[in-house]
């Protein structure tokens, strides 16, 4: 809220000023009447212009915070932050703790601020105040608002929120008229996002499913919030192994330059260069030398490399089509240009030093160097790694950047950021510089997920299985005879991929996780498997009455959605956490946390469907005696937001299942 008015604030002064020169040109007589003031009508069209401009873009910026969701917690924050503000003018930065209320006996949300702000007396001041007082103290300031209904101080001097029920009411009719919006972010930022980043020439394992899966919900969850986002592939497809496969590539295809050629396996093909170059000395001088005539751009060795990249980027895609992945190929072959400058700058700086031949960095809190150049000259992985930390930072001009990687990585990206602070490409605390780790796959023996013959789990074969799984699941509760084909074909899809990327993300990415189709595929508890039969349940209950689109869109503007039962109230403030949610997770890039709210939102309306009728029926006959439209409206800002929390986790619910 700070944020959107101190636009405002800042847009409506600047036409302010710009009216006022307006009116100063006038009065000067540059209204386009003499010829030799042209230079000042130019200058009244520019600021004609940019006033129009400005009046615009604050008549958007206004007319998208009336439409977005607000976010309840930021605004409960805002409130008791005046409040302690005012009962406490001299205290600098006192804590400020606004939460959910576990039991509804304890109201909305809670404020927690009293105790600590007792602590802070105590230690500064020496002032020994009771946590109570201090609430109480802090109740009595609480501005005037549109959201509070009444505040209660409990226990030792928790402050019980709880919120007005036309509040509540207005907001959920807001959201069924305007969509599911965030509020305003401020300044759009530009993010970049380095994700799934398989190696050419290998096939993409169960090993690049977290990252592609985590990385693109990340990605679409900063989309939502409004900003610019830059989805990186930073694909191995540089280095020595190249010299091998094109060595291979000559003595098994030699007319490979006139004539494609057909590599199927390139798996296969990876496997036997590798043998040749460990057992064949002559093969391996080669491939030396095949490596030292690609880096020297030699025409045919570049075709060669080509070649077996394109090869690679067909299966890669196969891959991304299936998961609805949209990501931009970026590998490490794009900073080779870059990586001689960066050695430079490190040695213009007087941060390199010679060991053995081999040029390094040491960064200061990190034991291990890196190696920014081999004793032969050739660059190494922190040599790209750094020319991508600059490229991103100093080209893109990322405001935000998140690397995708495994945890096994991380004190190599940490030293690799450490550099990049060390040298002056970005201060953090302008720019965002993050390592989203996560932990490995398990198989259900709880050791790392491979095959019974103990290779890689090969990902392509993953997703087969999935789809044959799901279509058994459907066909043993027979769906195959209610559903159309295509109804079918749908449902298998959306339920195979849903619950292999939801199996991932409801997890905490920190933490390793057991890979289990039974599970994932189990229809009670929380999976996608259960989320999406209900959702497709919530989308039917408006169908079945004969309520349509229209009907629904007409009835939110007309009607006030009714929130006296206690199953009502509860789901309708459920359904408003949603933006505070969201809000967490840009914070802390931990998606299992809308996992779990998705989750709470379903067996909420559970709970409610179980208690409130939306359509009643005659129970002889089975007609429909009445329709109770705010609780249809529920069930639609409901399935609204799952809806959307579904786009961001990039699972395709169905109409029907």
């Amino acid at each position: 809220l700070k944020g959107i008015l101190n636009q405002f604030a800042f847009q409506e002064n600047e036409i302010k000023l710009l009216t006022a020169e307006i009116e100063r040109l006038k009065n000067f007589g540059c209204l386009g009447v003499s010829p030799s003031l042209e230079g000042l009508r130019d200058e009244n069209a520019k600021l004609k212009y940019r006033l129009n401009f400005l009046k615009k873009s604050l008549q958007e910026e206004r007319s998208k915070s009336v439409k977005s969701m607000i976010n309840i917690n930021s605004c409960l924050q805002e409130i008791f932050g005046a409040a302690i503000q005012a009962a406490y003018p001299d205290l600098e930065n006192p804590p400020l703790v606004v939460t959910p209320s576990q039991q509804p006996k304890f109201g909305d949300y809670q404020c927690n601020s009293a105790m600590g702000i007792s602590q802070i007396l105590l230690k500064t001041r020496e002032q020994k105040v009771i946590p109570r007082e201090i609430a109480e103290k802090i109740a009595k300031n609480i501005p005037a608002n549109e959201c509070i209904e009444k505040v209660e101080i409990a226990g030792p001097g928790f402050i019980n929120v709880h919120l007005r029920k036309d509040f509540v009411s207005k907001q959920l009719s807001s959201l069924l008229i305007n969509g599911v919006q965030l509020p305003a972010v401020g300044k759009r930022k530009k993010v970049v996002v380095d994700f799934s980043s398989p190696n050419i020439a290998k096939e993409m394992h169960v090993g690049h499913l977290r990252s592609t899966i985590i990385g693109e919900s990340m990605c679409r969850l900063f989309e939502f919030a409004g900003h610019d986002v830059l989805r990186l592939n930073h694909l191995g497809d540089w280095g020595t192994q190249f010299g091998m496969l094109i060595a291979h590539l000559q003595d098994k295809f030699p007319d490979y330059l006139t004539v494609s050629p057909p590599i199927g396996d390139l798996q296969a093909f990876y496997k036997e260069s590798k043998r040749r170059f460990d057992t064949e000395e002559e093969f391996k001088k080669r491939a030396y030398q095949c490596v030292v005539l690609l880096q020297s751009k030699n025409p045919d060795f570049i075709k060669a490399w080509n070649l077996i990249c394109d090869v690679s980027r067909k299966e890669f895609q196969k891959i991304y089509n299936c998961l609805d992945i949209t990501i931009i190929e970026r590998g490490e072959s794009f900073y080779h240009e870059m990586m001689k400058d960066i050695v430079k700058e490190f040695e213009d700086k007087g941060f390199v030093q010679v060991d053995d031949g081999r040029k390094i960095v040491f960064v200061p809190g990190f034991p291990v160097p890196l190696t920014i150049m081999k004793s032969d000259g050739g660059y190494t992985y922190d040599t790209s790694d750094l020319a991508a930390l600059k490229h991103r930072l100093c080209e893109e001009k990322g405001d935000i950047l998140i690397y995708v990687v495994d945890s096994g990585q991380s004190v190599h990206l940490q030293t690799v950021f450490a550099a990049g602070q060390m040298i002056g490409w970005y201060d953090p605390k302008v720019t965002r510089v993050a390592h989203a780790a996560f932990g490995v796959v398990l198989g259900e023996d709880k050791k790392k997920f491979k095959t019974r013959s103990g290779d890689t789990v090969r990902l392509i074969d993953l997703l087969e299985e999935g789809l044959k799984r799901a279509m058994d699941k459907l066909k043993d509760k027979e769906r195959d005879k209610v559903l159309t084909p295509e109804e079918l074909k749908a449902a298998q899809t959306s339920v195979a991929f849903g619950c292999i990327k939801y199996a991932d993300l409801s997890h905490n990415r920190l933490n390793d996780y057991v890979f289990s189709f039974d599970k994932m595929l189990d229809d009670r508890g929380n999976t996608a498997a259960y989320l999406l039969y209900a959702f497709t349940r919530i989308r039917a209950i408006a169908r079945l009455a004969n309520i349509d689109e229209q009907m629904l869109r007409k009835a939110a503007r007309e009607e006030v959605l009714v929130l006296d039962h206690e199953k009502e109230w509860k789901l309708g403030k459920c359904i408003l956490r949603f933006p505070e949610i969201l809000q967490k997770i840009l914070e802390d890039l931990l998606l299992h946390t809308l996992c779990d709210y998705l989750y709470e939102l379903a067996t909420t309306f559970t709970e409610f469907y179980d208690s409130c009728y939306c359509v009643e029926k005659d129970r002889q006959t089975g007609q429909i005696v009445k329709v109770n439209m705010w609780r249809l409206l529920l069930c639609e800002a409901t399935a609204t937001v799952m809806a959307k929390g579904f786009d961001i986790l990039g699972i395709k619910p169905v109409q029907k299942m």
